[in-house]
C-alpha cells in the first residue's frame, strides 16, 4: 500500500513541472537500496529504500525512461537483486561495472545505447565525486543523503526544470 501512496505523490510531483527529463539514471548502492551489493550473496534478500519503488513506478507510468549507472565489482549480484525486486525490466540501460572514473564511462555508454543527450538526463547518486563528474558532462545531478525519496525527487525535478539556477 505504501508503494501506491508514494507512486501517487511522485506522479503529482512530476505533474508540477512542464520540463521533464527524457531519462532518469540511478546509482544502486545507497541510492536505490541501503547497502553495498558486493557485501551480499545472490541468496540474500534485497530491499529498496521505502519510497524508491513508488518513484520508479511513477516514472514508468509517465513514460520517462530509466537507467542504472553503478560502479560495482559484482554486476551479477546487482542484476540478481534487480530481478528479485521485480524492477529489472524498468530500465532501458544498465551499466554496472567497476570503473576508475566517477561514472563518466557509465554515462558515455548510456548515451551510446539510448541516444539521449546528457542535458536531457537526471541523475541520482550518493557519492559527491560521481555527482561532480557527471554534472560537468551536462547531466542534472542530485546528491542523495539517505536514499531516493520524494524530497530528493522534487529537488531533482526542480533543478532539472531550472538548469541555470542553483538550487
Amino acid at each position: 500500500m505504501e508503494d501506491v501512496r508514494v507512486k501517487d505523490e511522485a506522479l503529482r510531483l512530476i505533474g508540477l513541472f512542464e520540463v521533464l527529463p527524457r531519462l532518469v539514471v540511478f546509482d544502486l548502492d545507497y541510492t536505490l537500496w541501503p547497502f553495498y551489493n558486493e557485501l551480499h550473496s545472490k541468496r540474500g534478500m534485497p530491499y529498496l529504500y521505502p519510497q524508491a519503488k513508488g518513484i520508479l513506478q511513477a516514472f514508468q507510468d509517465k513514460g520517462i525512461e530509466m537507467a542504472i549507472a553503478s560502479r560495482s565489482p559484482t554486476a551479477d549480484i546487482a542484476n540478481t537483486f534487480l530481478d528479485q525486486l521485480g524492477i529489472q525490466s524498468m530500465f532501458v540501460a544498465k551499466e554496472i561495472f567497476t570503473s576508475r572514473t566517477f561514472k563518466a564511462d557509465h554515462f558515455k555508454a548510456i548515451h551510446r545505447r539510448t541516444g539521449i543527450p546528457f542535458n536531457s538526463m537526471l541523475f541520482f547518486d550518493d557519492e559527491y565525486g560521481n555527482i561532480d563528474t557527471v554534472s560537468k558532462m551536462g547531466v542534472t545531478s542530485i546528491l542523495v543523503d539517505d536514499g531516493l525519496n520524494l524530497q530528493e525527487l522534487h529537488s531533482g525535478l526542480q533543478k532539472f526544470s531550472t538548469p541555470n539556477e542553483q538550487i
